[in-house]
């Protein structure tokens, strides 16, 4: 009889606490922009999320995904966030740079030796104080996605070492980061739209360009490009963001829904593109491009040379910032 008391309480008590739980969760519809395409890995872990979503709020809260870039840039749907026009995205980091500067943390060149080391950073002290920096700004950070490690691609030589960078015609990125590292390598670095690419090495105006192999296989680079050096030499994350607008009007159950949601995402996020990059490669090989690895003590070498670049960064992100991110990777390289 008394285990029957006991039971029939214990089952009254969590009667009572689920209703009250419900109660804090409110029909919403939250609209979600992405870049790439429903096919792509963005695509697949927003769906994740999505699911996610509906399933741990009852579905009271609805996601509408909105991929292929039709709710505009990463900077156009950064803006909506803040302004409380659209109520989540994910993008790049870089691209949040000119909002909150500590985000060049991660466009360090050779920052991270491994995936592991990343997620480690990312996920860790490091990561979460500088999400926390865009709540001034009127984002709010949730997790970080991968876009992966990029690496080099050319027609003039492989790359074994840092001698061989010397004049080789590299079109980067439209970022001054991007821009000054190659410079000081010794490429010739030419910045170009991404659009302007494959008819640029096609039409040899430049020799070669750095990208995740995803993006490499995708864009059929091996058609016109002959070399590929696994360089890995940055790493690009993307950020799922959330309006501050919208985010304070959220109960802490519904926030709980949405990060709870974020953080399974991002594990299927990882592995999943981790698991394409892993293909793409086998891939491109058998697209008959030459694929060298890069030496660890040649990356050490550029990293070295690379010196006055890093004090920059250090000094733009703030030498604090920097310094603890320095004594996490030391600590992770000692395991």
């Amino acid at each position: 009889m008394k285990l029957f008391r006991r039971t029939l309480l214990a089952a009254l008590a969590v009667a009572s606490v689920a209703p009250a739980f419900a109660q804090d969760i409110k029909p919403r519809l939250i609209r979600f922009g992405y870049g790439l395409n429903e096919q792509s890995n963005q695509g697949r872990a927003t769906k994740v999320f999505v699911d996610e979503v509906e399933k741990l709020s009852g579905g009271k809260m609805k996601v509408r995904a909105f991929g292929a870039a039709s709710l505009g840039t990463d900077v156009q749907m950064q803006q909506a966030l803040i302004g409380g026009a659209q109520e989540m995205m994910v993008g790049s980091t870089a691209t949040l740079v000119g909002i909150t500067k500590e985000m060049a943390l991660w466009d360090t060149p050779f920052l991270f030796n491994n995936a592991q080391e990343a997620d480690a950073v990312l996920d860790g002290p490091v990561g979460t104080k500088v999400k926390a920096k865009l709540e001034e700004k009127g984002l709010v950070g949730l997790v970080y996605w991968e876009n992966g490690f990029r690496n080099l691609t050319n027609n003039k030589r492989a790359v074994a070492k840092l001698e061989d960078l010397d004049g080789i015609k590299l079109r980067v990125m439209q970022n001054n980061v991007f821009l000054d590292s190659f410079k000081t390598l010794g490429a010739n670095a030419i910045p170009l739209p991404f659009s302007e690419l494959f008819s640029a090495l096609e039409t040899k105006a430049v020799d070669g360009q750095e990208n995740p192999y995803n993006t490499i296989l995708s864009s059929k680079f091996y058609e016109v490009q002959k070399y590929l050096t696994v360089t890995n030499h940055v790493y690009s994350p993307w950020i799922v963001t959330v309006s501050k607008k919208f985010w304070d009007q959220l109960s802490p159950a519904e926030k709980k829904v949405l990060q709870d949601a974020a953080v399974k995402s991002r594990d299927f996020e990882r592995k999943d593109t981790r698991d394409e990059a892993a293909k793409a490669l086998a891939d491109l090989k058998g697209k008959g491009m030459q694929i060298n690895e890069l030496p660890a003590s040649e990356a050490a070498r550029m990293r070295e040379k690379l010196g006055a670049i890093n004090s920059s960064i250090a000094a733009n992100v703030g030498q604090d910032l920097w310094n603890e991110t320095q004594a996490e990777l030391g600590k992770l390289r000692k395991k």
